[in-house]
């Protein structure tokens, strides 16, 4: 439901105003007329969604991996029918992330440039940091010196920064009647001048194809626009990916059964062979230390004819499978194998009977297994297939690892610590002697200095939990219970994008 609430951009009025006032084609028409005839893959599509400044659908810009003449390229299209084409500050990290794609894996770049420029009133997180608009730019100058081609349409207005995502790639298109180029409009223009002057004057394709040499190529309409650019990517020497020679095996379990699979709750870890069982080709799966470490599955299988390293949770994340782990993503980054995680960490307790001698003894082989995927040099793509909790989530090359794709399962949860796992308050007069205790402990910190209770609770932070007061402790379990969804998590764009489990093989 919400992926084709997205799929209409900014709505139906929306579109229709685009294509038929303003005589333009909708983005995603765009998409089929610049692609080879197959299926792309969209990239966050759910990003912007519940935002604090309001829906953003798809950010107002769709992001992906696709083919041009059979060269795979990622592409950034702005939607003007989302805000007018407005650029948020989600709009900007999507963008980013696509240019950080497109490095990692030295793909061609490919811009459909339609904006209205940044939502002024979000300046502040739109402008000055390093991270913000003009680190867009930068990726630009920086992707050029790698020798990753980058081409651009200008399909629409494009105005204020935006203007120099086409007029810093190798190549360029501007589209006649359509296409408009200019740092200030023409309200700005009469503002700052008293002069009227219109778009096409000021800075529309024949301008910039015949005056001022910003666009590289001229386009009567846009179905010539498209077919340029795929001209273009022709001449770019651009090696396209070979045909494979056979088809791969497909799994002897169907992947239609992961749906079925996916774990609704996170007390207890769903056997992972279950679901490797219908994901890797044939079902073949050569295990690697069966029977150490039994509680992380390591092995090499096949998916859709790529050999790859995988790594799953299958339970608890103790002292021997973190060691069995270590070795394994070691021995996957000597052999250039590229390593899959499919991470359904297990929640640990948040209280005191947490902290324990075998939680201790574990912590130098945890710390040697993330050390390992940290260094690992090898493509890395994760998978969330349930819980996303806690340090385990670092060893299994969470975000914050860099993992080449990051995808989630509608399920999955993403959080500190689950919060069925947080400690519960008595109701008053119910307190055993433990609590108790904990209760006049909590009393007398009235007569403690500042300093001193600020480092009782960093390193007592449970026991604090713990005697918090009940509305307080509901009001934080109900705002953890809706932040660790994977769909906040996705609307922030703290991943790739929310894949079904079915559909798992194919992305």
């Amino acid at each position: 439901e919400l992926l084709e609430r997205v799929k209409k951009g900014g709505g139906e009025n929306a579109i229709l105003r685009h294509t038929q006032r303003n005589k333009k084609v909708f983005v995603r028409d765009r998409l089929r007329l610049l692609l080879d005839s197959e299926d792309f893959l969209e990239l966050s599509p759910l990003a912007g969604l519940d935002m604090p400044y309001g829906d953003v659908p798809a950010a107002g810009c769709l992001t992906g991996i696709g083919r041009i003449c059979g060269v795979w390229c990622v592409f950034i299209a702005s939607d003007a029918t989302v805000k007018g084409g407005t650029i948020y500050p989600i709009g900007v990290k999507k963008q980013l992330r696509a240019q950080e794609i497109a490095m990692e894996n030295r793909l061609l770049s490919v811009h459909l440039v339609d904006s209205g420029g940044a939502f002024l009133p979000l300046q502040s997180e739109l402008f000055p940091d390093k991270l913000h608009g003009g680190r867009i730019f930068y990726n630009e100058a920086i992707m050029s010196a790698m020798g990753i081609p980058q081409v651009a349409v200008v399909c629409g207005s494009c105005v204020a920064g935006g203007a120099y995502v086409p007029t810093m790639a190798e190549e360029s298109v501007i589209i006649d009647k359509i296409g408009t180029l200019f740092l200030a409009g023409p309200p700005l223009v009469k503002a700052a001048t008293g002069e009227d002057v219109s778009p096409e004057d000021l800075g529309g394709a024949r301008l910039h194809s015949q005056v001022s040499g910003c666009s590289d190529h001229f386009a009567p309409s846009e179905e010539e626009a498209y077919e340029c650019i795929r001209n273009v990517v022709s001449t770019l020497n651009c090696d396209p990916v070979p045909e494979e020679d056979r088809e791969p095996d497909s799994p002897l379990y169907s992947p239609e059964e992961l749906l079925g699979l996916a774990p609704l709750g996170y007390s207890f870890t769903l056997p992972v062979k279950l679901i490797l069982s219908r994901l890797v080709d044939g079902s073949r799966f050569q295990e690697f230390k069966a029977t150490y470490g039994t509680t992380l599955v390591t092995g090499f299988g096949h998916v859709e004819g790529h050999l790859v390293g995988i790594v799953a949770n299958n339970g608890e994340l103790a002292h021997d499978a973190a060691l069995k782990g270590s070795h394994f993503v070691q021995l996957c980054d000597q052999r250039r194998i590229p390593i899959l995680f499919l991470q359904n960490t297990a929640p640990q307790p948040a209280g005191p009977a947490s902290i324990s001698q075998a939680h201790s003894n574990r912590l130098k082989a945890q710390a040697s297994m993330m050390a390992a995927v940290a260094c690992a040099a090898v493509p890395k793509i994760t998978i969330v297939i349930g819980g996303c909790f806690g340090s385990d989530s670092y060893i299994m090359c969470g975000r914050s690892f860099s993992p080449n794709f990051l995808f989630l399962w509608p399920n999955a949860r993403v959080a500190l610590v689950d919060s069925q796992h947080l400690p519960t308050v008595p109701p008053a007069g119910d307190w055993t002697g433990e609590e108790l205790e904990l209760k006049q402990l909590k009393a007398k910190w009235m007569d403690l200095p500042f300093s001193s209770v600020i480092t009782f609770f960093f390193f007592h932070c449970s026991a604090v939990f713990y005697c918090a007061f009940k509305p307080v402790q509901f009001s934080a379990l109900s705002r953890l219970e809706k932040e660790s969804s994977a769909f906040y998590s996705s609307s922030r764009l703290w991943d790739d994008g929310i894949i079904l489990p079915q559909d798992t093989r194919k992305v």
